[in-house]
Order: C-alpha cells, then sequence, then structure tokens
C-alpha cells in the first residue's frame, strides 16, 4: 500500500490514464528515464502526482525558478493535504556573491539577506527526509549547491522528554553547540530563551514554540505553544530538536577540520611566497585566521560552507553534500526516490551550467588571495554528479530538448487535455505582401480588429523590448488599446498589466520572452508573431511552440506567423502543432467532445495587499508617508514581516511586489 494518499475531485481524462500506465510500467520495468510529453493545458502535475502515489517513493521535483517552483509546490499539496510536501529553493532574498575583478582591482564581498521563513522551510524539507517515507520536495536548481552533511545533521538532533535527567545550564549548553542563539527578547526560529525555571525553544523548522519547565531532577514537562497566543496546543511527552543550520560539525570533526586548514594555509603561504605574491600571501593568511578563531571560539565563522570540504572530511575534487544526499539510498548505496524534472528543456541546462560559473568565480578568488583553494570544492554539482545521485528520473516537457528525447527509454504523450480543446490553427503569412501597405503590421491590425469585435484578446510577440514598445504605441494610434510588457516593467505593474489584459481594459499585449511558458490566459483567441522566420533563442522551434500554446486554452485560439521564408523551426513547430491537433480533433470526433474554452476566475493578486498600514506606506505611490518620516525603520520591518509571510504561504508574485516596495523605500531612506 503506498504511502501517499492522493486526493482530487475528478478522475484522470483526456490521455492522462495512459500516460500514468506507460510511466508506471517503464518505472517497474527499470528504466533510468523516461520523458512525459504534455502539451500545455493537458495536466501534467496531475498525472505526475497519480504516479507518485502509486510509487510511493519520496520523490523530488525541479523547476527552473522558484516561482514555478511555488506553484508546482502549492498544486501537489492540494493533491496530498495528508502528507509531507515541502518546499526547497536559495533563501536568499538578496545574494551578491563573493567575487574579485583583477582588471580594476575590485573585491566585492559576500552581501547576503537571508529570508527567514525560506530557510525555515528548508530545515522542514531535510527533516521530512530525515523522519518520514511520504514526502515530496519541490526544489529549483539550488537543491545542486552545498547543504553539509546529513549524516551530521541527523546526529546531532536532540531529543528532550519528560522525567529526562539533565540541569538547565547544561540544556543551555546543548542548544548552543547546535547553532541556537540565546535571546531575551521575542523568539524568532533558532533561538531560545531562559526565565527561572522554565526553557522556551523556537525550532527553524516550525513556527510554535516549546515550552521547557526544569526542576531539580531535570525535565518536568514539556509543552507545544503558540508563540503569539501563548495558548497551549499540545503536551507531548518528547520532543527532538534538529540542529539551527545545516552546516553542523561535532568537536573532534572541528578540531580535525581546524588543523586541515592550517596545512592547507602553511601550503598556500610557501606557494605565494615562491611566487613572490606577497600581498596575496598576507591577505590569506588574515582572512583564514580570522576564520580559524572563530570557528575555535563559536563553531562558525561567515562563510563557513568555502572550508566544507574539510568539515566534511572530503578529499580534493570530491562533490559536496546537497539536499540530494538526505534522500533514502537502498542497502547497496545506490538512490532510492523518483525525481520529476519540469519544463526540462530549461531545467536540464540549468543544471548543467551551474558548475562552470561558480568555477571561474572561486578560481579568481584563490589566485589573487581572498579564498583557499579548498573553497573551489564548495560548488554545485557537476552534471554527471547530479545524474549519479538520483534514481529514476521523468522529464516533463511540452517541448523536450534532444537531451531528453536520446537519454529517455521511452517518450510519453499527453497531447488529449482532459477539456477537449485541441491546438489553434496556425496560418503562416508574409512580411511583406506585394500589392499590399505595410506589411505584417497592417496584417496584424486588421485581425487585432476583427478579433476584438468577437470580444477576444489579442497578443503579439516582437524581437526587442523597443520594438515592443513602439508597436504598442501605434497600435494605440490605430484606435486598438495597447499595452507592452518586457521584463523592464517592475514586478507590481507586471502583474497589473497582466491582471488589466484579462479583464478587458485593454485588448493587445505586446511583448518580446515573457509571453512563453507559464502564462495562464484563457481570453486570448488571437496570437500574432512578428518576424517569424529570425532564427534563434526568440524564434527557435521550442519558442514558437510554448508561444503558439498560450492560444491552446481558448476554443477560437488562433496564431499568425510573419515570415518571408519558411525556416526549419518554423517548419519544425507547425509540423508538431499540426501533428498534435490532428490526434485531438480525431479524438475529439470519435468521443463526440466538444471544446469549451476554460473559464479561469480573475484575481488580483494586488488587491489583498490593501492590508492597514500598507495603504498608509506606499511611497512610491505618494499615499501617506507620515510612518516613514516618523520611524523609516519601523517601516521596513513591517514591509519585511509582510514579505515573509507572503513567502510562508509561497506567493511569490506578492513577495516579490512587497521587495520592490522595500527597494524603494530604502532608496528613500538613503536620500
Amino acid at each position: 500500500m503506498s504511502v501517499f494518499n492522493l486526493k482530487s475531485d475528478w478522475p484522470p481524462a483526456g490521455d492522462q490514464p495512459k500516460a500514468i500506465k506507460e510511466l508506471l510500467t517503464g518505472l517497474k520495468k527499470g528504466m533510468r528515464a523516461q520523458t512525459l510529453l504534455g502539451v500545455t493545458g493537458s495536466g501534467k502535475t496531475f498525472t505526475m502526482a497519480n504516479v507518485i502515489a502509486s510509487v510511493g517513493k519520496p520523490t523530488l521535483v525541479i523547476a527552473h525558478n522558484k516561482t514555478l517552483a511555488a506553484q508546482l509546490a502549492q498544486e501537489y499539496k492540494e493533491f496530498f493535504p495528508d502528507n509531507a510536501v515541502h518546499y526547497f529553493v536559495s533563501y536568499y532574498d538578496y545574494y551578491q556573491p563573493e567575487a574579485y575583478m583583477p582588471t580594476t582591482d575590485t573585491y566585492i564581498e559576500k552581501d547576503a539577506q537571508i529570508n527567514e521563513e525560506i530557510d525555515r522551510l528548508r530545515h522542514a524539507s531535510t527533516q521530512a527526509l530525515l523522519t518520514r517515507k511520504d514526502v515530496i520536495i519541490v526544489a529549483s536548481v539550488s537543491c545542486i549547491y552545498g547543504l553539509g552533511s546529513p549524516k551530521e545533521y541527523e546526529e546531532k538532533n536532540m531529543k528532550l522528554f519528560v522525567g529526562q535527567k539533565i540541569d538547565r545550564k547544561t540544556l543551555m549548553q546543548n542548544l548552543i553547540a547546535i547553532h541556537f542563539t540565546r535571546t531575551n527578547v521575542d523568539l524568532t526560529p533558532g533561538t531560545f530563551r531562559s526565565i527561572g525555571a522554565l526553557i522556551e525553544i523556537m525550532p527553524v523548522s516550525e513556527k510554535i514554540a516549546w515550552s521547557i519547565t526544569m526542576d531539580m531532577l531535570g525535565i518536568a514537562s514539556i509543552n507545544k505553544v503558540d508563540p503569539v497566543s501563548q495558548k497551549i496546543t499540545d503536551t507531548p511527552s518528547s520532543i527532538f530538536i534538529f540542529p539551527a543550520k545545516h552546516f553542523i560539525t561535532n568537536k573532534a570533526e572541528k578540531d580535525r577540520a581546524i588543523k586541515a586548514i592550517k596545512t592547507e594555509l602553511a601550503t598556500q603561504l610557501k606557494k605565494f611566497e615562491k611566487e613572490g605574491k606577497l600581498l596575496e600571501a598576507e591577505r590569506i593568511s588574515r582572512r583564514t585566521t580570522y576564520d580559524v578563531a572563530m570557528m575555535r571560539e563559536v563553531g562558525y565563522c561567515s562563510g563557513i560552507e568555502n572550508y566544507s570540504r574539510h568539515m566534511a572530511g572530503r578529499k580534493a575534487g570530491s562533490a559536496p553534500d546537497t539536499l540530494l544526499s538526505y534522500f533514502p539510498k537502498t542497502k547497496d548505496g545506490k538512490p532510492d526516490f523518483l525525481t520529476v524534472i519540469d519544463e526540462s528543456h530549461v531545467t536540464i541546462p540549468q543544471i548543467g551550467g551551474m558548475y562552470a560559473g561558480d568555477q571561474s568565480r572561486k578560481k579568481t578568488l584563490v589566485e589573487f588571495g581572498f579564498r583557499l583553494p579548498s573553497a573551489i570544492d564548495n560548488r554545485p554539482l557537476r552534471a554527471e554528479e547530479f545524474h549519479e545521485r538520483v534514481g529514476q528520473m521523468i522529464f516533463t516537457s511540452a517541448t523536450p530538448s534532444t537531451y531528453e528525447k536520446e537519454n529517455s527509454e521511452q517518450v510519453v504523450e499527453q497531447v488529449i487535455r482532459p477539456t477537449g480543446l485541441i491546438d489553434p490553427e496556425i496560418s503562416i503569412r508574409p512580411i511583406l505582401e506585394k500589392g499590399k501597405y505595410g506589411g505584417q503590421i497592417q496584417d496584424f491590425i486588421a485581425e487585432t480588429l476583427q478579433a476584438v469585435k468577437k470580444g477576444g484578446r489579442v497578443i503579439a510577440t516582437t524581437l526587442t523590448k523597443k520594438m515592443a514598445e513602439d508597436l504598442s504605441q501605434y497600435l494605440k494610434e490605430k484606435g486598438i488599446k495597447a499595452e507592452y510588457l518586457h521584463s523592464d516593467i517592475k514586478t507590481i505593474e507586471r502583474i497589473q498589466i497582466l491582471t488589466e489584459f484579462r479583464r478587458g481594459t485593454f485588448d493587445c499585449l505586446v511583448g518580446v520572452n515573457l509571453l512563453r511558458e507559464g502564462l495562464d490566459l484563457p481570453e486570448v483567441t488571437l496570437i500574432g508573431i512578428l518576424d517569424a522566420d529570425k532564427e534563434g533563442f526568440l524564434r527557435s522551434d521550442t519558442a514558437l511552440i510554448q508561444t503558439i500554446g498560450r492560444a491552446a486554452r481558448n476554443a477560437e485560439g488562433r496564431v499568425i506567423l510573419y515570415a518571408e521564408t519558411i525556416t526549419g523551426s518554423i517548419e519544425r513547430a507547425v509540423g508538431e502543432t499540426n501533428r498534435r491537433r490532428a490526434i485531438q480533433v480525431a479524438y475529439n470526433k470519435e468521443h463526440g467532445i466538444t471544446p469549451k474554452t476554460i473559464i479561469k476566475q480573475i484575481k488580483d493578486i494586488t488587491e489583498h495587499l490593501e492590508t492597514d498600514h500598507m495603504k498608509a506606506v506606499k511611497m512610491n505611490l505618494g499615499i501617506d508617508a507620515q510612518i516613514f518620516a516618523k520611524n523609516p525603520q519601523k517601516l521596513l520591518k513591517l514591509k519585511e514581516k509582510e514579505m515573509s509571510k507572503a513567502v510562508k504561504e509561497l506567493d511569490f508574485e506578492t513577495a516579490a511586489i512587497l521587495r520592490d516596495e522595500i527597494v524603494l523605500l530604502r532608496e528613500q531612506l538613503v536620500k
């Protein structure tokens, strides 16, 4: 019996039952890798949820950005409300990596702002993997970066139980040893406070507090307390407290690591002195000596991850421990979990590309004496190391690349949508038609007017931001309500533009590359792809198929490609779309299905941002600046609290908006 309990209001439909059966058969046969080629809107996540429920193994789902990962985590939580679904991404709100630029002699110190809520979620992920079997971790590519030894992390968890013979001082020392911080004010994750015979602890993985009452013999009682209301919600007889940091080392290992660091320092100093690099020698000596002193005194130092190879006792050049190290293994040491790589045509290249960029930066730091050579081993996994550390894989994409096809033992197609919707009709028209004025622009205007008259929305894709801006202005001059959208537009404006587009405030949205993966606009009936024959990233067959898919959520959806020549990308994209469309039409005809446009409620996420204090602090809109004038730091803290709340709810669009507002407030403060 599976450890997962899948809950859904509907059974698999369309191609989903066939895809689920074929993928499960492949897994039972021991296939190392499979590809789920699922068209836009076919319910790939629901298919994978059914596969996960049947397999019954811990599962890692990797996405190529935080927002997509958050969306997937929410969907899997809805499918598996009784199981452990967690979210693991980089915990930095802001991150400037340590770097040195020799040409200008500029050293850039590492600067980072850690989001405590994401850090909590990361700890919740690793603790779930070490304590449960029914675990789904939805992660970004940050899961291939160094994390700390799971063995040390697990061994250092502290069991506390009623009747345990331990004195107050020893308990506090044990907490400090696993990197908890003592505080006299409000508890935050990873802190504890002592008031008389009471010790209160807030673990890093939960927003609760453990209230430990001590007596002359040891622990008299343990209460689980709501940190806000101070109400007791549970009285367990025993609890486990995991370390507050993933990089954890016992005293013996720490002493061994410090000895190894000092030996490496001596070797590097000899090398620099032999090469006549006295400045570099002084630099590395000063920095390393300080770090070693901090590790010896408090067990930790800023940038301790750069010494991770020594802390873990690994050999030079060996791969670091990562999130993958926390997943279970078989008795013979092989990975015993399922890996799903979402939007694999984007995610796989990301996984493969992280190592080279990281190494280039680190080698410069080592060469000029800012880091020891062992810092190079604090790195992401190489592509081959990643594949060695995962078990059976399923790639999911509407446009799998050559890599997936060549490395999959089978490609499972999910072409039939549960809604019966078919891929849009495609027509190819010349950019400059003989005997007609204006070419593609004038033709697009005529088609747009026709689509708008019928109540539809229209998308136009251009090659550059300038072209998008100019075209939207030209359309306005021709009486068409249009707006442009590209990466220079702030997050809050971007969301408002999309919301107003869906509401019909304007009819035509002009953009560049933001109109591909992940954009759900069921009101769109026409997409015009301008200059479709300009081969490149924006007009590759993958990009064209993804863009065409934006019109697949409306029964009236159609796409016009403007091109003078039929490129290989156009030929492949049109051929693949027409192949899928033929299958879909035949299925609908056989089963008497009439496609219906998806009806999706229009929500503006900025509406629920209007909390009482936020209405008064939107400085960029000029609304009541009194709070900022009186106490700017208080205002920043309020904003940061709202951002953390949004992160906790995996609402990263809201969090991004709040982040932008915080940046504006800080700029105001500097001025």
